[in-house]
């Protein structure tokens, strides 16, 4: 018997916090730039350069968080039957947290046991574990760390269909994952759904993380034997599988570094991926055909990757974990071209999988990956006739709601009238008072209420230039126009938006004028994103200024960071090491970034000193 239940899941977690309000006119430091793209195939160069995010806009980024653990409680639902029982979160991203083989008592996912927020996504909050899904663009997508709407849909046999859906809003696809679980199956199915309503083309991006438990046996198995190899040397080089820099690159364990292993499917094999420990067994992910990409990413076993595993997993015992990927591109720099008022579809499948040992870790990759094709044969077989059992329903009308998502996308249905299948409602009562703010706009007005403005909906440009004139509308003009990139009408607009910090915030951004963003500090000396910002601005070319701004800065670890960086840049590298030596506990650190150990070496070079750098500051994942 399959049984859909609603839970909730207790776990030590910082708090999220609030969004920044401050507009983000650009994305961050993009760390999947392609240096050699001349000399790759055309297809893959045209993909790479093709629908490239330059804002997350409408959506505000996610930096508020801590890391303070706190016993926290988050809704779940439990989708099971007599072999297995799967775990979701409807409020951080549909995350499928947990998925357990019950007769051998396995968890075939690497099961975070806190929530802890790092600044890996496209909105800086993200979180390691489980499965999560990524749609819209080249990295961790924007609903991450946001609520989705879930719903019980009636199976085509009988069985439950738990449904999550949501509106991704930088490229608005409608989003739909339908999880089934038939009653004999001892397999997860997830059928995958992308609905472009728009009459335009919209660079389409999907990509599956799944997480995994690694240790020294731990394999990874595939149908490849070329794979495209991205590192922090920012190259896509083909190589061949399974030997790599003299070692067998299919070990996670066995990578100095943090590296991406984007493998090239081979003809006539249908896509499949699994990682499988010392007897032979794991989970595999199989999928249908439009789904042909497979990855292997590694943090790597130098001090800098095992500081990211423990830093995203606080008390991380074991030996971590590696992710096993798969997607609609052969490589995540790419997009594809959904074409206008078209949806694409496909379906997953997740379980236990069991490979004789000896085949599996065989020196032979033949034999190897052979073998793994031959244990998976029964589901690959199946899946397609799973496939088309979901379809009948793909569309079916949701029975019982059982979470809320945003009302981003009912929003947007009363903007549009576009066309969305009721298999996936956005119900005019999800909206909030956030979404309703915008509603009145429809009639060609916002209101100008003091306080904090949200994410600007550019897709509304047209609305805002005809609105009737206020601060607020004006504000929003100069973002929308930014975005499309009309900078001296964005200027413009922020002129006239007048003496608010957050015109004069984005005027000191674009124009690099430091004293729109000194006036904008002084109007909120209390807003720790807009000071940090202002403060590493100045930095660069007005050491003075930022003297001033820091003065009255609020105490805050990215403030720390700053006062260390101007020591440094000030000639007082004895206040920088006390600093750093008090402890800086930056809990917004980038991938690809390492301040804290760079200021600690300027640090340390300047006082003729060579004292290590703390462990807690080894971020640095370098290297070729």
């Amino acid at each position: 018997m399959t049984i859909l239940s609603a839970t909730a899941l207790v776990l030590p977690a910082a708090s999220l916090g609030p969004e920044n309000p401050l507009a983000p006119l650009r994305t961050q430091q993009e760390l999947h730039q392609v240096e050699n793209l001349a000399g790759l195939p055309d297809e893959l160069r045209e993909n790479i350069q093709y629908g490239r995010l330059h804002s997350t806009l409408p959506c505000l980024n996610q930096d508020g968080y801590d890391r303070s653990l706190v016993d926290t409680t988050f809704p779940a639902l439990v989708l099971e039957n007599d072999h297995l029982r799967a775990t979701l979160l409807p409020s951080l991203g549909g995350r499928l947290y947990s998925l357990v083989h019950k007769a051998s008592g396995q968890e075939l996912l690497y099961r975070n046991p806190v929530f802890q927020p790092a600044n890996l996504a496209l909105r800086n909050a993200w979180f390691a574990g489980g499965v999560e899904w990524n749609v819209g663009s080249t990295g961790h997508w924007t609903g991450t760390c946001a609520s989705m709407h879930a719903a019980r849909v009636e199976g085509a046999d009988g069985t439950p269909v738990l449904r999550l859906w949501e509106l991704e809003r930088t490229r608005n696809l409608v989003t739909q994952l339908d999880f089934w679980l038939p009653e004999s199956s001892e397999f997860l199915y997830v059928g995958v759904r992308l609905q472009n309503p728009s009459a335009s083309e919209v660079p389409a991006y999907w990509w599956s993380n799944i997480a995994v438990e690694q240790a020294p046996e731990t394999r990874v198995l595939v149908p490849a034997d070329q794979a495209w190899r991205y590192g922090y040397s920012r190259r896509l080089d083909l190589i061949d599988v399974p030997r790599y820099e003299d070692s067998d690159l299919t070990y996670p364990m066995r990578h100095g570094r943090a590296v991406d292993f984007f493998f090239e499917p081979l003809a006539g094999e249908r896509p499949w991926i699994a990682s499988v420990d010392a007897s032979g067994h794991g989970l595999a992910q199989v999928s249908t055909e439009r789904l042909r990409g497979r990855k292997l990413f590694v943090w790597g076993e130098g001090a800098g990757g095992r500081r990211w595993q423990e830093w995203l997993a606080p008390g991380l015992a074991g030996s971590g974990y590696a992710e096993i990927q798969a997607g609609l591109a052969r490589t995540q720099m790419e997009h594809l071209k959904l074409p206008a008022a078209t949806s694409w579809h496909w379906m997953e499948a997740y379980g236990r999988m069991s490979v004789d040992p000896v085949a599996a870790h065989s020196d032979d990759w033949r034999t190897a990956r052979g073998a793994g094709a031959e244990a998976l044969r029964p589901v690959l077989d199946e899946l397609p006739v799973r496939e088309r059992e979901w379809l009948a329903v793909v569309d079916a009308a949701p029975v019982e709601r059982l979470a809320v998502g945003s009302g981003w996308g009912a929003l947007e249905l009363a903007r549009t009238g576009w066309s969305v299948s009721a298999g996936t409602p956005f119900a005019e009562d999800t909206m909030t008072s956030r979404e309703r703010a915008w509603l009145p706009l429809l009639d060609g007005r916002l209101a100008a209420v003091d306080g904090v403005p949200d994410g600007t909906l550019v897709g509304w440009r047209e609305l805002l230039e005809k609105a009737a004139d206020n601060w607020l509308v004006w504000y929003h003009r100069g973002v929308a126009r930014h975005y499309d990139g009309d900078v001296d009408g964005a200027v413009a607009a922020w002129l006239q938006s007048g003496d608010n910090p957050w015109a004069l915030r984005n005027l000191g951004l674009v124009t690099g004028d430091l004293s729109y963003y000194e006036h904008a500090v002084a109007l909120r000396p209390d807003l720790v994103p807009l000071v940090a910002e202002a403060v590493a601005a100045a930095l660069d070319t007005d050491v003075a200024r930022a003297e001033r701004m820091l003065e009255s800065a609020p105490d805050d670890p990215r403030i720390r960071l700053l006062r260390v960086r101007h020591a440094v840049q000030t000639g007082d590298p004895q206040s920088a090491h006390d600093l750093l030596a008090e402890g800086i506990q930056l809990a917004t650190v980038r991938e690809g970034a390492n301040p804290l150990t760079d200021y600690w070496r300027e640090a340390e070079e300047a006082l003729g000193t060579n004292r290590p750098v703390p462990p807690q500051y080894q971020f640095g994942m370098g290297g070729n």
